[in-house]
């Protein structure tokens, strides 16, 4: 029966990438399935969230509904829980019962205040520079036993493979959005230092004095100071760099 749940995780957690637009959206539908299982493994209610940290980019949290994603959300911001600790150890971690369990009064409290009555933290292995947990809740004390623990930390196995190659499509994504972006740049301010020279009849090297000493000066991005000079004689700020896709 495990092995037909490894299964059954993986070729669902497939249809996930087979579909994939971004990260976030991946995420929200991972956990959606991650609470689908787990419910349907505990036999009561049981929410999901996943925290994602990468390498140089903003902390991603998504979940299976509005409650999960800001109880994922408090445990970052008070920086104590069981998600947060699986992230440090690499292993599950169970808040049985928020009433009797000290280790983190802060977040138990919110726990409690959302009708959240256990919680439980999954590490997962998005690959290289990246470092993600589910997080699983349950209204009552005591769905999430120690088989829900194995239940869920296959389930994490599975997920974590299908993480590490949508964070790797994000990436790439992301990079050429960041390509587009430093050009978007470098063509306002190209085009900044022409209109300069064309006014001051200087060189392309004094044109671009001119801008990086008024960025100094004004404590302004050069982008920012170009996109002025360039709005000064089109009358728009806005200037689009041409890509052939």
């Amino acid at each position: 029966m495990a092995i037909n749940h490894v299964q059954s995780d993986y070729d669902q957690l497939q249809g996930l990438l087979a579909t994939f637009e971004d990260l976030r959206s991946f995420l929200n539908r991972l956990t959606a399935l991650g609470a689908e299982v787990m419910t349907e493994a505990a036999g009561a209610k049981v929410e999901c969230a996943v925290t994602l940290r990468r390498q140089k980019r903003p902390v991603t949290i998504a979940g299976s509904s509005e409650v999960a994603v800001r109880l994922d959300e408090i445990e970052q911001a008070v920086g104590g829980g069981p998600c947060t600790e699986a992230l440090k150890t690499g292993r599950p971690v169970l808040l049985a019962d928020v009433s009797t369990d000290s280790r983190w009064p802060t977040y138990s409290k919110a726990l409690a205040a959302a009708g959240c009555g256990s919680c439980l933290g999954v590490p997962l292995d998005p690959g290289e520079n990246a470092a993600a947990a589910l997080n699983l809740f349950a209204s009552p004390a005591g769905p999430l036993t120690e088989p829900m623990i194995a239940r869920a930390t296959a389930f994490a196995e599975s997920a974590g493979h299908t993480m590490a190659l949508a964070v790797r499509m994000a990436a790439k994504d992301e990079l050429t959005n960041d390509l587009r972006a430093a050009m978007e740049k470098r063509t306002v301010i190209d085009l900044a230092a022409g209109i300069i020279m064309g006014q001051n009849r200087c060189t392309q090297d004094e044109a671009m004095k001119i801008l990086l000493a008024v960025s100094s000066n004004r404590n302004q991005k050069l982008a920012a100071v170009a996109e002025e000079v360039v709005a000064g004689v089109s009358g728009s700020r806005t200037v689009r760099t041409h890509f052939d896709d």
